[in-house]
C-alpha cells in the first residue's frame, strides 16, 4: 500500500498536482490541512481515497479538525497540529495520540518535515508543498509504504 502524505498547500495546488503525477499510482492520499478552499479541487483530481482535516486557515468547510483512521495494522491520528503547540515541541501531540490509542500521529502546520519513529507513538509531518520553512526551502511530502509484512516505511521526498 502506498500513501501520499501532504500538508500546507495554501491553495497553491500546482505543486500538489505535480507531486501526484510524479508518485502515482497511490492507494490513499492524506492532506493534513491548510488547503485554503482547495478541498473540492483536491477531491476532483483524486482517483483514490482521500482523507482531509481542517487546518488553522481552513474556514467554514465542515471538515473535522482531527480524525482517527486505520492504515493497515496502524491506528493513525491525523490533525493539522496547530492546537498542540507543534511549532515548539511535539510532546503534547504525541501524548494526545497515545490517549487515542494511536500508533502514529500525522500533522502539518510547521511547514518543516519530520519523521520521528521514537517512543510509543510515531510522529510524521510532511512539511509544506507550497511554503516550506526548512533551511533549503524546497517543497516536501512523505510517502508511507506498507510492505508485504504489513510494516510501515516512511520516505521524505523533495519536489
Amino acid at each position: 500500500m502506498k500513501v501520499l502524505i501532504v500538508s500546507d498547500t495554501h491553495g497553491r495546488n500546482h505543486h500538489l498536482l505535480k507531486t501526484i503525477e510524479r508518485v502515482s499510482p497511490i492507494d490513499l492520499m492524506i492532506h493534513l490541512g491548510d488547503y485554503e478552499g482547495g478541498e473540492e479541487y483536491i477531491r476532483s483530481i483524486a482517483t483514490y481515497p482521500i482523507e482531509l482535516v481542517s487546518g488553522n486557515n481552513d474556514f467554514f468547510n465542515g471538515l473535522p479538525k482531527e480524525k482517527m483512521i486505520q492504515i493497515g495494522k496502524y491506528k493513525v491520528m491525523i490533525t493539522h497540529g496547530h492546537r498542540y503547540g507543534v511549532n515548539s515541541d511535539i510532546t503534547s501531540i504525541k501524548e494526545a495520540a497515545k490517549r487515542n490509542q494511536a500508533d502514529i500521529v500525522m500533522f502539518g502546520h510547521t511547514h518543516v518535515p519530520l519523521i520521528d519513529l521514537s517512543g510509543d507513538v510515531w510522529a510524521i509531518n510532511p512539511g509544506s508543498l507550497s511554503l516550506p520553512r526548512q533551511s533549503d526551502k524546497i517543497p516536501t511530502f512523505i510517502i508511507m509504504d506498507i510492505d508485504t509484512f504489513g510494516n510501515a516505511h516512511f520516505t521524505l521526498n523533495k519536489l
